[in-house]
């Protein structure tokens, strides 16, 4: 299992650049003990901290050769290589599926042309969401098989059932227009896995 250093530097290289609260969100922490790892990540010259609008916590090219080492080392402790590429493979298909629902989401054809979708149909959208929650349980089922070898996977299950409830309960940025939308925690869920089995993207 992770160490909570270890959680937060595997959390900001699946993220990219960040600010604490997102990076402890990722990494199943309270903010503040997210901040104090991603300080003395720094101190390490594994992390840095860029101030402004567009700032934020990014992991340095030494911090990633880190993660990568200590992800390989997780991963064969649990000798789990074999499971988790056989569910990577069964994650590219539903991967394709999810982007198709995001574009029928952003977009609509009217007329034999692509326009972005103003959501002023009530009965498309609903559609779409009604797919979504079809997508989810699938989704879910890879995130348990892949939290039964790498505990860690299970928090994206957390996250992504978080997202669904909230576009169902009227919040539909939650569906690709939020940092913490399901679209881009799928995508954080692709690049872990990419990262866990070593396949450059």
């Amino acid at each position: 299992m992770m160490t909570s250093e270890s959680a937060v530097l595997h959390a900001l290289r699946c993220i990219g650049s960040a600010e604490a609260g997102r990076v402890a969100t990722a990494a199943g922490l309270a903010e503040a003990d997210a901040e104090s790892e991603l300080i003395d990540l720094a101190v390490a010259g594994l992390v840095t901290h860029d101030r402004g609008p567009f700032g934020g916590w990014t992991i340095t090219p030494a911090g990633k050769a880190a993660d990568a080492a200590r992800v390989a080392a997780e991963l064969d402790a649990a000798g789990a290589r074999e499971v988790v590429a056989g569910v990577y493979d069964r994650f590219l298909g539903l991967n394709q599926e999810l982007l198709e629902l995001c574009t029928a989401w952003q977009t609509r054809s009217v007329d034999g042309a692509i326009v972005p979708n103003d959501h002023a149909d009530a009965a498309y959208d609903d559609r779409v969401l009604g797919l979504l929650d079809e997508f989810a349980p699938r989704a879910d089922a890879v995130c348990a098989e892949l939290a039964a070898v790498l505990p860690r996977f299970g928090r994206y299950a957390t996250r992504l059932g978080g997202a669904v409830a909230r576009v169902g309960a009227g919040e539909r940025q939650y569906f690709v227009d939020d940092l913490e939308a399901y679209h881009t925690v799928w995508f954080q869920l692709h690049e872990d896995l990419l990262v866990t089995l070593g396949i450059p993207r």
